[in-house]
């Protein structure tokens, strides 16, 4: 049966006329406040609940491993607080970031195993409480699961002068939840579209007067807008912290999760039929061209680590974090290849894959305050020491052809091949000796990194040794004015040693280094009244990277090259508010424009990056009563906007880049909050807007999330 279904046309302005009504919303609202309208009375205030105290960050330890305030770092950096995380009900990060500038998610679209994310253009590595997660040699991050988080940390540009092992679009990070000393946490049930049915909760506390702990755990069952898949995940995270004396603290960290998908993993289509036309018709969202019965992802992973300090004094303290990681994927996964010329049947290929994952992270760190009236100083020096070992096999073989549009599974059997191809194997050892200086000069910060590393890639399968030695640095100030007006410009340089070997000239990937400037204005609320938090930036910047590496997808899978330079450039605004506990807003523009300046194989150049939209609108507006009859109810919408974008970079296998079209969508969200519980509803994609996500080839289009709607109940404890 043929489906066809009309969609309106995209309107992204909608989305800036909606992201404009909104700035003047928070703008009279602020000022109504600093003028002294509207303010409640003492008696008033004494019924005003706090939905969201924490909403508008004000700090980060991801940009400069201190507590140096975000207006005073010489980089853009957005946090995704977990007051924003649970008032807008998001789930995953893919999810948090839709409303933050220099970003963008869901590149695979309703992946239920990672995180596919976008940075300035490259894609970012995932870091775990300041420590990097155990990549995979094909992905950035790990997938684990967002509920066990306090907060996503994006740092954009070239963060190696601190974190060694970076690409040059930046890196995120997420913060564990850690123990409290009073007793809190919360008990909830999810459920919502395509039977999403989850259980979580948290608990913290003190054991005793000088131990507190907490236990956050989750159990999730999922299917998926695809036919036929299933996905179940089990997360756990321990953690508590032990205050040894005034001036000492530790804290214990663990996680594991086990993930188990069946039915596909987030199969591909072919571009005719859902980019493209098609004789035949349009294929379905909903279609399944693998094998439901055979097709099957498992994964299971595990952390512990430890973070401890110590203050010598009031202006000396040593901190030191830790963690041991284990990280074991295994696939079987039958996959369309792409039509035969009667555009109905599909080919299809076999295809199991399996990656071990070994790695330890050792940061430690001795931070130095002094000075004068005139000039202070905060001095951060440091030593990284990591390892990590990844070894990673493959099979391929052609699958029994189905029908695309009457698909009947089982009527061939399959035979999995053996996983004789090595796709990689390779010990890698890194240590970085790192030193920061942050120069208070009056209301001028100056800020002074640099870093240098040592990297030692073996090669089990040839027995080469090769080694890498990488000094990198980072150079900004800022002026900060009384008003909370803080222009900044900075300069900075990223080292990246690449796992694997490039297919077409066999030898090892050479490391990637980039460079970037950046200049900007960031803005706090300082100068408004108390009920009003606000933080916003603008920005400025340009990266050049040499040997970036390109992962094809394509009938041979995961073929890997090394191409020569590539410059993204482009401009930044964001701003999230939280005015009188009842009004938020987050808004965001991003304006991204990369380019293949050399591809030394002759295929790319002059073409944009992949999954890089020139143009990404976004607009969330939510309000909450808190006094009055409608005490206790919220509301929010949001509208995103992204322009097309490449869906690859041409390739010996890929002749011909797909571009996928520029989308709006619009959320929503409805809630209340009564004593210790909260009920919240909310959609996804409001309209139902049907969208193809991303075609990395001809044969490997995804169709973007449908509507979700969600219904959360939860229980504070």
């Amino acid at each position: 049966m043929t489906v066809r279904q009309a969609y309106p046309r995209s309107h992204p302005q909608r989305a800036a006329l909606a992201l404009a009504v909104s700035a003047v919303c928070i703008a009279g609202a602020a000022q109504a406040q600093s003028t002294g309208a509207g303010r409640q009375s003492p008696t008033d205030l004494d019924r005003v609940t706090a939905i969201a105290p924490d909403y508008v960050p004000s700090g980060s330890m991801t940009a400069t491993k201190s507590d140096i305030p975000l207006i005073e770092t010489p980089q853009s950096i957005s946090v995704v607080t977990r007051d924003q995380i649970d008032l807008l009900s998001v789930t995953d990060v893919q999810q948090a970031i839709r409303y933050t500038a220099g970003i963008v998610g869901e590149n695979y679209g309703p992946d239920l195993r990672f995180d596919f994310l976008t940075l300035r253009g490259f894609t970012p590595k995932q870091y775990i409480d300041g420590l990097q997660a155990p990549i995979t040699t094909t992905i950035f991050n790990v997938g684990l699961d967002l509920y066990g988080f306090q907060e996503v940390d994006v740092l954009k540009g070239p963060a190696s002068v601190l974190y060694g092992n970076a690409p040059p679009g930046g890196i995120y990070n997420l913060t564990s939840r850690r123990a409290d000393t009073t007793f809190g946490g919360e008990v909830g049930v999810r459920v919502g579209s395509d039977d999403y049915r989850q259980l979580h909760g948290t608990v913290t506390g003190a054991l005793t007067d000088t131990l507190s702990g907490r236990v956050t755990a989750l159990v999730r069952e999922r299917g998926s807008q695809m036919d036929f898949v299933e996905a179940n995940r089990t997360y756990v995270a321990p953690t508590f912290t032990w205050q040894i004396g005034e001036a000492t603290q530790f804290t214990g960290l663990a996680y594991y999760q086990k993930d188990a998908n069946t039915g596909d993993t987030n199969g591909y289509l072919p571009a005719s039929g859902t980019l493209l036309g098609n004789p035949n018709g349009p294929l379905p969202r909903h279609r399944n061209l693998g094998e439901p019965d055979y097709n099957r992802y498992d994964r299971t992973q595990y952390g512990v680590g430890y973070d401890v300090s110590h203050a010598f004094s009031d202006t000396v303290r040593f901190q030191q974090n830790a963690r041991w990681n284990s990280y074991e994927e295994a696939q079987k996964l039958v996959y369309s290849t792409g039509f035969q010329a009667d555009q109905r049947t599909v080919n299809r290929s076999a295809y199991p894959y399996a990656e071990d994952v070994e790695g330890f992270a050792v940061d430690s760190r001795l931070s130095m305050t002094f000075g004068n009236d005139r000039v202070q100083h905060a001095l951060l020096a440091g030593l990284d020491v990591r390892a990590l070992e990844n070894f990673a096999r493959l099979g391929f073989a052609a699958a029994p052809p189905i029908d695309a549009y009457d698909p009947v599974y089982g009527a061939a059997p399959i035979v999995t091949p053996a996983m004789t191809n090595i796709f990689n194997d390779q010990r890698v050892q890194q240590a970085g000796l790192y030193l920061q200086d942050q120069i208070r000069i009056g209301r001028t910060v100056l800020t002074a990194s640099g870093r240098f590393d040592k990297v030692e890639l073996e090669n089990r399968q040839t027995g080469v040794t090769t080694k890498q030695d990488e000094f990198t640095w980072r150079a900004g100030a800022n002026y900060v004015f009384d008003s909370g007006i803080a222009p900044y410009v900075s300069y900075a340089t990223s080292f990246e040693p690449i796992l694997g070997t490039d297919t077409a000239t066999g030898r090892a990937f050479e490391p990637s280094t980039a460079t970037q400037v950046e200049a900007g204005v960031k803005f706090d609320a300082r100068g408004f009244s108390d009920d009003v938090r606000l933080f916003a930036t603008a920005a400025l910047f340009r990266i050049d990277q040499e040997n970036l590496v390109n992962v094809q997808s394509g009938q041979t899978p995961m073929f890997g090259r090394q191409i020569g330079e590539v410059r993204a450039q482009g401009g930044e605004l964001e701003i999230v508010a939280r005015v009188r506990d009842r009004l938020s807003f987050n808004g965001a523009y991003s304006y991204t424009d990369s380019e293949v300046v050399t591809d030394q194989g002759g295929f790319s150049t002059g073409d944009p990056l992949p999954t890089t939209p020139k143009h990404k609108l976004t607009g969330f507006v939510d309000y909450s009563f808190v006094d009055g009859p409608l005490a206790g109810f919220g509301a929010g919408f949001g509208a995103r906007y992204l322009s097309e974008s490449a869906g690859s970079l041409r390739s010996a296998f890929n002749a011909n880049v797909l571009y996928g079209k520029s989308t709006t969508l619009y959320d929503a969200i409805v809630r209340y909050d009564l004593d210790n519980w909260r009920f919240a509803l909310n959609a996804s994609n409001l309209f139902d807007k049907e969208y193809v996500g991303r075609c990395s080839a001809i044969a490997n289009c995804i169709y973007g999330q449908g509507r979700q709607i969600m219904a959360t109940v939860t229980m504070k404890l």
